[in-house]
């Protein structure tokens, strides 16, 4: 996740229109480098009634009545077209964040955003929000169920497990007195034998560990296909400070208050110690993992400060999301209507208990 963070500190293409007076196809030609070779790469971004002309004394662009997508309130109307995904002119082979922004995946998710806004007719802020609540709700939350099924079926049978492993120890031991096998071959066929039973337990009750992951392979391609697709859509046009609230008023532009970012990391500094709390026995490795987790919620707040404010709400509404999924799922009644196994962590008063443990671990 470290190096997917990587893909937001890329340079913002160079924009040029050519000068239009009624329809106006707004192309963006973004400059790669290859050695010594210089490249331009056209990206048809959408359709808009309006134009804009390159002023050549300050070698900037001056939009007439062109706007950004993410820009509400304005009479300019965005079409969006059927367009293909965008093709490189050149012969070198792109950079492997070009392959990424510019592949299918994050094209349709910027179509679909496009769609979406206009569609509702909600301001971009709005639209941002319901879509990250609509998507997280019909996607994640269904598999943020699965999961917590599949893991209370795991926690299930580790007491069947338990029992069949001691009686396979007894079985080794007769077997070793028997055979004349060594210490090291005693560990080596109980640690295969055991193996071969627990997978069949994993088949018969459907329940294999690695099911539980389903979620984050789902998750984090959604996340960074929205992060993209959003910068895209930020940096590909020009930058007109309309389009937010409150103290962002220009959702093109980095959150100057840290606002946002400092949210975000405390949202999810929340939600990593919700799951923290809910381990009884941590392992090392869950340790690990947890502090982990922790170091890369704080590196987020420093990123989220240097990116556009629409990459920034979108990333502090889908960790809002997460976090409300993440408490409806601790609801013992929530459980029972999804027919989610009891587990040894279940509590009738679940959001009493997690207030009662911050407590004595963060105060006290």
């Amino acid at each position: 996740m470290v190096f997917l963070l990587l893909l937001f500190f890329r340079g913002s293409p160079i924009m040029m229109w050519p000068k239009f007076t009624r329809l106006t196809t707004i192309v963006n030609l973004r400059t790669c480098h290859y050695g010594n070779l210089t490249t331009l790469r056209p990206h048809i971004r959408s359709v808009s009634q309006g134009s804009c002309y390159l002023d050549t004394r300050t070698h900037s662009i001056r939009p007439l009545c062109c706007r950004s997508p993410l820009l509400a309130g304005n009479t300019s109307i965005t079409l969006t077209l059927g367009l293909q995904p965008r093709r490189t002119i050149t012969t070198d082979r792109p950079s492997w964040y070009e392959s990424v922004a510019d592949s299918t995946p994050v094209f349709l998710t910027e179509q679909l955003l496009v769609s979406t806004q206009q569609m509702t007719g909600l301001p971009w802020w709005a639209s941002i929000m319901c879509t990250t609540l609509a998507l997280r709700t019909a996607i994640t939350l269904p598999l943020g169920i699965y999961q917590s099924i599949i893991i209370a079926k795991v926690e299930a049978l580790q007491k069947e497990i338990a029992v069949l492993a001691r009686q396979l120890r007894f079985e080794i031991s007769i077997r070793a007195k028997e055979k004349g096998w060594s210490e090291k071959a005693c560990r080596f066929h109980f640690k295969k034998n055991l193996k071969r039973i627990v997978s069949e337990l994993y088949v018969r009750d459907n329940c294999h560990p690695f099911k539980a992951s389903l979620l984050i392979w789902v998750q984090l391609p959604m996340w960074v296909c929205f992060s993209l697709a959003l910068r895209n859509l930020s940096l590909g046009m020009g930058h007109v400070p309309l389009g937010g609230a409150l103290w962002f008023p220009d959702l093109t532009l980095p959150d100057s208050t840290w606002i946002m970012p400092v949210s975000l990391g405390l949202i999810n500094l929340l939600i990593t110690e919700i799951f923290a709390l809910r381990q009884l026995d941590p392992s090392k490795f869950q340790k690990y993992v947890t502090n982990f987790i922790r170091g890369i919620s704080l590196v987020m707040i420093p990123i989220a400060a240097t990116v556009p404010s629409s990459m920034s709400l979108y990333w502090l509404s889908s960790s809002c999301v997460g976090l409300a999924h993440n408490l409806l799922l601790r609801s013992s009644h929530f459980r029972g209507i999804c027919r989610i196994p009891p587990t040894r962590s279940d509590s009738e008063t679940p959001y009493k208990d997690i207030a009662a443990a911050f407590v004595a671990k963060y105060i006290k």
